[in-house]
């Protein structure tokens, strides 16, 4: 497609356009998952229908206003936004541009052709055109005035769509199924748009040697996936697809979850893993309710993210990517990565962009609520995810500092301040707990020399962290103080979600009060289940004309950072695995910089 063409609307699949069957409940589940992607993930929008052929495009299209974006048939790389307006079907192209950049690597671009944009305009994602349009109600066309009005979300996978569309086109005979303006059929995947070949320079020997030392101890070859596909067929003769699961790569191996308080083979959570489908309930008003999914799988997926700071495969803890992460935390302001912390934090939690789909599916509005119900397990074992290996990154850009003592007390303070903003600034509980973990790990915590410097250089910041901070985190963890944004959910999580993963000593252990405390935690989980719009609100008000720097928001972005951990190979091996090894490479960093005063 090289230009726009308008056609009159077409309400009815013919014989060059191919039946899809009605989702079941493993397709429902690949959605699920795919719309719980990172929003720079274009698979997280449900307006993105993948390589859906032209017609079937138009069929979906059935109201004034309704668009949706899809690839191109006959340019590789690059989308087409379909739309309807004036019962007419727009096809639009997109152009995806690689454009130079200063950096290590080159910048994406897409613009909208015939647009109504200023000349040569161009947005750093789909994501961000699409937005563009809608919300500012702007022309597609020059001269026209078509408009993108509301989405027409797509109800099947993408993988499902990819295998079903690509298999029928290379199947099809010649001229029985033509694309308008000779498409071919499509020779691509959809991972083809996110790959790429930059390769990152190695670094110090240290680093090279600790980078080695996890290679060798959490490498995992992730499983092949099969997706099992019916052939097109009227419905008369269509039949479900098996299901086909995947277990969770990030699901620790404990005997003591929340789940188990569920008595009985005949559990809720056990009956939501046994039902085949997701059957609706019609009560006598009309209404339909759907029973919840217990999910299985984790939101993160670092073996498939894609970044603009690191190759398609890297090692761990490659020098190149380090230098790049330092170069761009030495650049933020405390406040600015406070906002951008909290904005990555509510987004996995769930307080904020959560979709009537997502919302359908968990059977709450909020993921405050779904943390506190049986089967809100994996966004718990999620969360406590992104908790460790936020602080383990924290930690890593301390001590992975090579200069003097007072450059690494000029890091410890930045951290500081940032927790400082998380805590008063923001209301991000759970974010400034884990800057707060990662300050006070035994292999930052030992340097000396640096908190000497910090102490004498940073006089203020070592006040406001030592009577400010660390008591008022002492007093959420042992259930006092008022949460606003993000609640200090971290013991909640830890209590339904006991793992050896971490053997850290948790208020209850404390004979004294350690009754109290559960049931002051287990209270409090009530009341923020509860609230869990009024937090949202809160949050939306913080970040209330936020402008989101890419690189910024990479940097804490829990895939971002396990593949910079643990590399694109070993960032999906077992979670205690992973944890027990890098406690070691922190160790030895942490005794490179100052080496342990041997006893006589």
């Amino acid at each position: 497609l090289t230009h726009s063409v308008a056609m009159p609307m077409s309400r009815s699949f013919s014989r060059e356009t191919w039946w899809l069957q009605p989702p079941t409940e493993t397709l429902r589940k690949q959605l699920e998952e795919e719309l719980k992607l990172s929003e720079h993930d274009v698979r997280s929008h449900a307006w993105y229908h993948g390589p859906i052929p032209t017609e079937v495009s138009e069929s979906l299209l059935l109201n004034h206003g309704d668009f949706l974006v899809r690839d191109s048939q006959s340019s590789h790389g690059d989308f087409v936004l379909s739309s309807c307006w004036e019962q007419k079907t727009l096809h639009l192209p997109i152009r995806r541009t690689v454009v130079p950049s200063t950096h290590t690597y080159p910048r994406v671009q897409y613009s909208l052709e015939e647009g109504e944009g200023e000349e040569g305009e161009a947005f750093s994602s789909l994501q961000a055109l699409v937005h563009f349009y809608v919300g500012g109600r702007a022309a597609l066309t020059r001269g026209g005035g078509a408009q993108m009005v509301q989405p027409v979300n797509r109800t099947l996978p993408l993988s499902y769509l990819e295998t079903v569309f690509r298999s029928v086109l290379l199947r099809v005979p010649l001229g029985a199924a033509a694309l308008p303006g000779g498409d071919s059929p499509p020779k691509h995947l959809f991972s083809e748009h996110l790959e790429r070949e930059l390769k990152v320079p190695q670094g110090s020997e240290l680093v090279e040697m600790l980078s080695s030392f996890l290679v060798q101890s959490v490498d995992v070859t992730e499983p092949h996936q099969t997706l099992l596909l019916s052939p097109a067929a009227p419905p008369s003769s269509r039949t479900s697809s098996p299901n086909t699961t995947r277990p969770s790569p990030h699901r620790p191996s404990s005997d003591h979850c929340y789940t188990e308080l569920c008595p009985g083979p005949q559990s809720y959570v056990d009956r939501l893993q046994a039902e085949d489908g997701v059957h609706p309930l019609r009560t006598e008003d009309g209404d339909v309710y759907f029973s919840p999914v217990m999910e299985t799988l984790s939101c993160f997926k670092p073996s498939r993210y894609t970044s603009a700071l690191m190759p398609q495969d890297n090692k761990p803890l490659e020098v190149g990517i380090l230098r790049r992460v330092k170069e761009v935390l030495a650049d933020v302001d405390p406040r600015t990565a406070a906002k951008h912390i909290t904005k990555a934090d509510c987004t996995v939690a769930r307080i904020l962009q959560v979709t009537p789909e997502v919302q359908r599916m968990m059977g709450v509005s909020s993921g405050l609520e779904l943390l506190t119900l049986p089967h809100g397990q994996q966004l718990r074992l999620d969360l406590l995810e992104r908790f460790q290996t936020m602080a383990i990154m924290l930690a890593v850009h301390v001590l992975g500092c090579t200069g003097t003592s007072e450059e690494r007390a000029g890091l410890l303070h930045k951290l500081i301040q940032v927790a400082a903003e998380l805590k008063s600034g923001m209301g991000n509980m759970f974010g400034f707990a884990a800057v707060m973990r990662a300050l006070e790990l035994p292999q930052v915590s030992r340097l000396e020399q640096t908190w000497t410097a910090l102490r004498q250089r940073h006089t203020e910041g070592a006040i406001l962290y030592d009577k400010t901070l660390r008591p008022f985190l002492k007093g959420t963890d042992a259930g006092r103080g008022i949460l606003t944004t993000f609640p200090h959910m971290v013991p909640l999580l830890s209590l339904l979600e006991k793992s050896g993963a971490s053997q850290d000593t948790e208020p209850w252990d404390s004979g004294d009060a350690g009754v109290d405390v559960v049931m002051f935690h287990l209270g409090a989980a009530r009341t923020i289940a509860q609230l869990g719009g009024n937090y949202r609100s809160n949050a939306e008000s913080k970040l209330q004309g936020f402008q989101e720097q890419p690189e910024v928001m990479e940097l804490f972005l829990t895939d971002f950072q396990m593949r910079l951990l643990w590399g694109s190979r070993g960032a999906e091996a077992d979670q205690a695995l992973r944890y027990h090894k890098f406690q070691q490479v922190l160790t030895a960093l942490s005794n490179k910089l100052e080496p342990p005063i041997s006893k006589p």
